[in-house]
């Protein structure tokens, strides 16, 4: 297999927005194999205008507490809160499913003089957190992605809460890609690969690697009928950049 110049990786698309900063574990591994990696988000998030929100008749201040189980969720829930002039008071509750997205929340409140709390990474963790303050009524800003998994967890618990459906998740514009062709194409949600189709409907995969990250991303790629060729997390591979790296090792002979 490595010797075959067909199946040597030289360019990949990772369907991610490009980093920020130039720490990044794939610029190093482009570095490290000799590869090229370009990024192209193929999915982004657009805000839900106030007045379709407001059609679903809720009231922010009637909660005493919100669920954030992203940064989006953040920056569109003090949006739509700024939208409805809807003073948020100094009294609520914020429960952030992780600590980066609390500590997010800088960028809208004075951090020390709220009551926000975080869980380690999981909905399962905040979970054990909120239950220490299950009389509170709990507002789930959302997007139409939302994991199902999520309303499950909260209903079994018996929270009572609300979903606010804010933002959404939509296909992006990838027309300037279609004559253009990479090895391995990265995805690392069913939203990356719709959009794939969407994009491309008569796309075939022909030589082209998919990697994904994640069993729901996985299960996408075989249910549209494509091979998997790279998987992660697993044992030997727990990150998307350790699955790349440990593949093209292998197919360019490394």
């Amino acid at each position: 297999m490595a010797g075959d110049s067909q199946l040597r990786v030289r360019n990949i698309l990772i369907s991610q927005p490009k980093p920020e900063t130039e720490k990044s574990p794939y610029f190093d591994l482009a570095q490290k194999l000799s590869i090229e990696i370009d990024f192209r988000p193929f999915i982004h998030v657009e805000g839900i205008p106030i007045q379709e929100f407001r059609k679903d008749r809720i009231n922010i201040l009637d909660y005493s507490a919100v669920i954030f189980t992203s940064r989006n969720a953040v920056d569109h829930f003090f949006r739509i809160a700024e939208e409805a002039r809807a003073t948020v008071p100094d009294s609520m509750k914020y429960f952030c499913i992780s600590e980066s997205t609390a500590y997010y929340m800088q960028k809208y409140v004075v951090y020390r003089k709220r009551k926000i709390f975080h869980g380690k990474q999981t909905f399962k963790d905040l979970i054990e957190i909120m239950k220490k303050h299950s009389s509170e009524k709990f507002l789930l800003p959302s997007s139409n992605t939302l994991k199902p998994t999520i309303p499950d967890l909260l209903e079994k618990n018996g929270f009572e809460y609300t979903r606010a459906n804010i933002y959404r998740t939509v296909c992006s514009d990838l027309s300037d890609l279609a004559d253009v062709n990479y090895d391995v194409l990265v995805f690392f949600s069913p939203s990356g690969i719709k959009s794939l189709y969407q994009n491309f409907p008569d796309f075939k995969q022909n030589k082209t690697r998919i990697a994904a990250y994640g069993p729901t991303t996985a299960k996408a790629v075989k249910e549209h009928g494509l091979e998997l060729n790279i998987a992660a997390p697993s044992k030997e591979a727990p990150s998307m950049y350790s699955a790349i790296e440990h593949y093209v090792k292998k197919v360019n002979d490394l």
